[in-house]
């Protein structure tokens, strides 16, 4: 799925430099890295502000935490994600309420969204779109929805540092936005990290408090926050990294055509929404700019196919096998099978290809080769 050392070979002596630079400096928590990362990271979002943290988990619970979203508040999200998104609801004390994502993208899907919010007993805080695979949730509807109830809009941006929609960053969409740059993603540090980004000054000094203990002061505490603060040498990774992710993010969109070409080559595709003997591949809305964080296609075979392809020693991953309504944990939330028949289908269906900026044409070929025999 990844091969990590072809990217450090490329850009080996600026990381080992950047590196020894905050070793010599020895200053390890909230560096000066920290700093210049953050600004850099929030201006390739388009926003004033980039609140580092340790995770793309805790970059979740400070968007909320910062928005005072809290114990008594729904949050409205998608079954059709990472454990994360709903957990970190949890986390602030929030209520989960789940929608149903679009066939197309899998994103969480607005007009299923405004179906569930008519007739509640009490408003909905918060709507946390995630942006899946790379492809940014449709804007322009949710846009619509927060000027229609004032709701709080935070982006999912885990999975997407670089897309765009309408030629907006993502991040840049809501109020508050949570990114990941754990090891698997096109914006990757050497460990966990994240980042919260906003445009509005008072979010970002609730989020920059929360994540060091609720302090402002050293030693005086504001509220009860947490302890989650970006590593310095964390941010120095990802400072070098900046440096290439529209080039890392360009090779992706041409890998993600050099596939399409070749499904297209063996005769492959159904041009549908649904599979039956074919692969669909990913859908790209023309509005938005697609980072191809994964590769997704959909078979009606799904597991014989991964299981073919793992004989071949190709490859390939499922996200997510498990929609989070049916997840052991969440069985309080109320939901039963069926509730959110596209997540559930999706989830039946969906296969991850390999897919990072030095995967090469002879590799992609060997992939498709591998599912045409199996198709056949």
């Amino acid at each position: 799925m990844l091969d990590f050392s072809r990217q450090y070979r490329q850009i080996r002596p600026e990381i080992l430099a950047a590196i020894e630079q905050v070793c010599a400096g020895q200053h390890f928590i909230l560096g000066e890295e920290v700093q210049q990362f953050e600004a850099a990271a929030a201006a390739l979002c388009g926003v004033a502000h980039g609140i580092g943290c340790a995770s793309g988990t805790d970059a979740l619970w400070l968007a909320m935490a910062a928005a005072e979203i809290g114990p008594g508040d729904t949050v409205l999200t998608s079954p059709f994600t990472f454990f994360s998104t709903v957990s970190s609801i949890v986390r602030t004390g929030a209520q989960p309420l789940l929608a149903d994502i679009d066939p197309k993208t899998y994103n969480l899907d607005p007009t299923l969204v405004a179906a569930t919010l008519v007739g509640l007993p009490k408003r909905v805080r918060a709507i946390l779109p995630v942006h899946l695979y790379g492809q940014c949730a449709d804007w322009d509807a949710f846009a619509q929805l927060k000027n229609e109830s004032e709701i709080v809009l935070i982006e999912d941006a885990a999975q997407a540092f670089g897309a765009k929609w309408n030629n907006r960053p993502a991040g840049s969409l809501g109020d508050l936005a949570a990114f990941s740059f754990y090891p698997t993603k096109n914006l990757s540090a050497y460990g966990d990290a994240g980042l919260v980004t906003t445009g509005n000054a008072h979010f970002a000094d609730r989020a920059r408090m929360l994540r060091a203990h609720g302090m402002r002061e050293r030693y005086f505490h504001e509220e009860i926050g947490w302890n989650s603060r970006l590593d310095t040498l964390q941010a120095a990774v990802l400072l070098v990294k900046l440096r290439y992710i529209e080039r890392w993010n360009r090779q992706r969109q041409e890998l993600a055509k050099t596939y399409a070409d070749l499904f297209r080559h063996y005769g492959l595709v159904e041009a549908a929404v649904y599979p039956t003997h074919g692969i669909v591949l990913p859908y790209v809305d023309p509005r938005g700019t697609h980072v191809f964080h994964q590769y997704v296609v959909r078979t009606s075979r799904r597991d014989a196919l991964r299981a073919f392809l793992a004989d071949r020693n190709i490859a390939s991953e499922i996200y997510y096998p498990l929609p989070l309504h049916l997840q052991q944990c969440f069985q309080n939330l109320g939901y039963a099978e069926g509730a959110f028949p596209e997540s559930e289908r999706a989830a039946r269906e969906v296969l991850a290809l390999p897919i990072f900026p030095e995967l090469t044409q002879e590799e992609q070929e060997c992939v498709v080769t591998a599912i045409a025999a199996f198709l056949s």
